[in-house]
Formats: structure tokens, C-alpha cells, sequence
């Protein structure tokens, strides 16, 4: 790849979409943004950027002394939203700006601008898994992004597996898009056997445990997740336990199958986490079980691999490329496979020892610094 250093343009003006860069909210499109942003501000302050946010912003996001926050209204969280702030209040703000560029790192752009515009495609899930969205919302999506991708000067996105996808989906060039990855927060790091018996006293009665690190949603896979570990469970009569840690997305099929499971009392559910809980769970842990159906990248992979933790992911879309030689693949729709995943690493230690070994080099292609690296390159292509 050729080194950023290498680019000599003029000052330049870029604005960029932040709307979910939110205080103590930041989840995948707003970590992607947080921290290749705070990297690219700060390393280039011979240009100026504009953050347009939707809502009132917090100070710790401006970055550095080359950025001018700007609020547009109206706050953009629902469908007939994102169309009046991409193609009414963004155009609007774009003419007074006259940047060079427009960044959008969620997915979205404006069809209303002459701007350039570099957009951050992180996965096409709504065109695979349709049943798992509003009606209004599916609409918006298989309206407009094919629209969108037309329209953008480059794309980027977080994987090889998301880039073909658009490709095959949208019919667009391939020297069109740039992969950037994604990274793991600084957080995430190896625990001592002192701080692993803390973690599992905090939230395991000092019990071992899995992680599922992430929503509780379809797309997910939690149902077959939980059957698993119920089958793992009925398999070596251990003391371990499952621990959830994310959000419930109202998913009322998945919390029924948890009802009716024999080893219920053995899943934790931990509800939203702070940064600094996620990653002490994540250290003191067996191993990930991360089993979704479909990812455009899947962060929680690395911050298991920068945590000296195992990981059992889906040999679907994203996560063989993401896991590497790392990950345990197993098919997600099939729980014997899942369970006998759960057990092999529970009972092999050097199995363990083998996929932590790997993750310490598969784990060294996906860092911030990089992801910031290519999509800074992505935005100088733009330019050219």
C-alpha cells in the first residue's frame, strides 16, 4: 500500500457525517468513526475537517484543533429523517462549506451534492436478511443504497467478504472500492490469572465461562446459541456458564427458547456494557462464541484475539477472513456443531493454546492505525 505520507495535496476541506459519534452510545459505525477519525484529524492538521453532527455533541469528539463541529437539524433516526438530513440539511451545509471531499462512514450519502463523496459500506445485511427489519426502514435501504453506491466517488469497506458483496450485488468496479478493516479498542488486552479470577468472582460467582459479545438479535444466531450451550451443557455436566453481553433487542422468540432451556440459570445476561466491563469479560473468558449468520466484519472477533481469548465463530460471509487460522469455524445453523466447538475447546488446552497462538499474528491485520491508514488512502484516491 502506498504510505499517506506520499500524498502532497493543497490544503483541503473534507466534512464528514458524525451523527453517531454519541457520548457513552458508541457501538460498531461509531467506534469505525470515533477512532479513524481521531487518528486521521490529528495526524493531517495541515487540512480542515467539519463534523456534522445531528444532535448536540460531546467535546471529547473534536478531535483536535483542525475540526469545526456543525449541528444540522433534524436528528436523523428514522427513515423519512435520514432522507431530510442526507438530502436537504447535508446539501445545505455542503454549499456553505464548499469542502473537497464529504465522508459518510455509516452507509449513507446524499444524492443532492456535486461534492465528492467517500462512502463507508460496512456490510449489504439488509439484502440478505430482509425478515430482520421494519418494513419503512428495508425500503429506505434497497432504495437507496444502490443509489448511493452509484453516486460516491470511492467506497470503502471493512472486509474483502463486504466488497465482493457490493460488487455482486450492485454491479460496480472493483477498482471503485478500497477495504479498510477495522480495529479493537485499546481496552482490550490479555488479563492476568489474578484479574481472571476477579472478573469470573464479579460476574460469574468465580464459575468459567463463555462470551457472546454483541446484540441479542436474529441476525445474531442467539437462538441457536443458546440450544448449544444447553447441548454442551447435557455433554460434560460442567460448571460454566454463558455469558451475554449486549443488549436485548426485544427479541421475544430467542428469550422463549432461553425459558425452556434445562441449564437456563447458567446464561448470564449483562445488558449494554461500559467499554472497560466488555473487555475485563471478554479477558477472563473460555472462549468467544460468536455464531451470527451474517457479518460484514465482525469486531468482537478481534477484541477476543487481542485478549489472548479463543474464538468459535460462523464459517459464513465475513468471519473466516476476519478469525483467520484463530477461529474454530463451525456452521452456525447447526447447534451439534456449535456445541462440539464448545466442548473441544473446554477440554483441550493445547487446542486453546494453538488458536491463541494464532490470534496473536491474525490479530496484528486489524488494528486502528491501519483502518485509518486505508481509509485516509481511500479519501486521497477521491482526490485524485
Amino acid at each position: 500500500m502506498l504510505s499517506v505520507l506520499c500524498y502532497n495535496f493543497p490544503r483541503l476541506k473534507i466534512a464528514v457525517n458524525t451523527r453517531f459519534l454519541i457520548k457513552n452510545k458508541l457501538e460498531g459505525i461509531g467506534w469505525f468513526t470515533y477512532e479513524s477519525l481521531k487518528r486521521i484529524t490529528v495526524q493531517h492538521p495541515e487540512h480542515e475537517f467539519f463534523f456534522l453532527f445531528d444532535r448536540k455533541f460531546h467535546p471529547e469528539f473534536i478531535f483536535s484543533a483542525n475540526v469545526t463541529p456543525l449541528v444540522l437539524f433534524p436528528p436523523a433516526r428514522h427513515p423519512l429523517l435520514w432522507y431530510w438530513w442526507f438530502e436537504f440539511a447535508v446539501p445545505n451545509a455542503l454549499k456553505k462549506i464548499q469542502p473537497d471531499a464529504f465522508l459518510s462512514p455509516d452507509g449513507y450519502c446524499s444524492l443532492h451534492t456535486h461534492c465528492r463523496q467517500i462512502m463507508v459500506i460496512h456490510d449489504l445485511a439488509f439484502e440478505h436478511f430482509n425478515d430482520h427489519l421494519d418494513a419503512l426502514s428495508l425500503r429506505y435501504y434497497c432504495y437507496f443504497t444502490p443509489r448511493y453506491v452509484r453516486k460516491a466517488t470511492r467506497i470503502a469497506t471493512v472486509s474483502e467478504f463486504t466488497k465482493q458483496d457490493v460488487i455482486a450485488k450492485y454491479k460496480i468496479e472493483e477498482k471503485k472500492i478500497d477495504v479498510t478493516g477495522n480495529g479493537s479498542n485499546e481496552f482490550f488486552h490479555p488479563l492476568s490469572e489474578t484479574d481472571k479470577v476477579k472478573v469470573k468472582q464479579d460476574f460469574t460467582q468465580g464459575a468459567d465461562y463463555f462470551i457472546y459479545a454483541g446484540a441479542i438479535q436474529p441476525r445474531k444466531n442467539s437462538i441457536n446459541l443458546f440450544l448449544a450451550f444447553d447441548e454442551f451443557k447435557r455433554q460434560t455436566s460442567s460448571g460454566v456458564k454463558l455469558v451475554m453481553a449486549g443488549r436485548n433487542w426485544d427479541y421475544h422468540e430467542a428469550i422463549k427458547v432461553w425459558a425452556a432451556l434445562d441449564y437456563k440459570d447458567d446464561v448470564i445476561f449483562t445488558g449494554h456494557l461500559s467499554r472497560v466491563d466488555l473487555s475485563r469479560l471478554m479477558g477472563g473468558a473460555i472462549a468467544l462464541v460468536y455464531v451470527s449468520l451474517f457479518e460484514g466484519f465482525g469486531i468482537p472477533i478481534v477484541e477476543a484475539m487481542n485478549c489472548n481469548v479463543p474464538v468459535i465463530t460462523s464459517n459464513v460471509s465475513s468471519m473466516p477472513e476476519v478469525a483467520g487460522e484463530a477461529g474454530l469455524l463451525v456452521n452456525p445453523h447447526h447447534t451439534d456443531e456449535i456445541a462440539a466447538a464448545m466442548r473441544k475447546v473446554y477440554e483441550n488446552p493445547l487446542l486453546r493454546s494453538s488458536l491463541i497462538a494464532a490470534g496473536k499474528i491474525q490479530r496484528q491485520r486489524f488494528t486502528w492505525q491501519n483502518t485509518a491508514d486505508h481509509l485516509w488512502d481511500c479519501i486521497a484516491s477521491a482526490m485524485e
